[in-house]
């Protein structure tokens, strides 16, 4: 009877410590999925890159170039004013778009990514969420600089 009731003991511990446990795990995950969300607000304000009349056509095919690297599908579409590549097939596979948008003499270039399975309903994390967010992170993150780097003059 005393051995039952020692593994009985036992086994209510490790179910109290597995069930801190899961709520100490899920409330990581979630902190982190809030801070993902954050650093992918920052990292598609930080893919917009103005330019003036003199590079912006350098720039835009610089553009197509990073995207034609990054994306996980084809470009579909590519001319004067936007540049998409293909609805990815399979989850964790990312796509991007791209946008200038004429100002005056000058236009403002955006990229824009997207990733297959990376939300469920209701924008809650989807199953390749951590995936796409990397991938997109450096994708978004990385454009100013790849355009400074490769542009002439720099």
């Amino acid at each position: 009877m005393k051995k039952i009731a020692a593994f009985a003991l036992v086994a209510l511990g490790t179910l109290v410590l597995t069930g801190c446990s899961s709520a100490e795990k899920q409330a990581e995950q979630a902190q982190k999925f809030v801070h993902n969300e954050t650093s992918l607000a920052a990292a598609q304000h930080n893919a917009v890159v103005n330019c003036e009349a003199a590079n912006c056509d350098a720039a835009w095919a610089l553009t197509k170039r990073y995207i034609e690297q990054h994306s996980d599908t084809p470009v579909t579409r590519a001319d004067a004013v936007a540049i998409d590549t293909d609805v990815p097939s399979g989850g964790g596979k990312a796509s991007f778009s791209a946008t200038r948008d004429a100002k005056g003499s000058s236009a403002t270039l955006t990229l824009f990514a997207q990733c297959r399975g990376m939300y469920g309903q209701d924008s809650a994390k989807g199953s390749d969420y951590d995936k796409c967010a990397d991938k997109i992170l450096k994708a978004q993150n990385g454009y100013a600089a790849f355009l400074r780097t490769h542009s002439s003059g720099q």
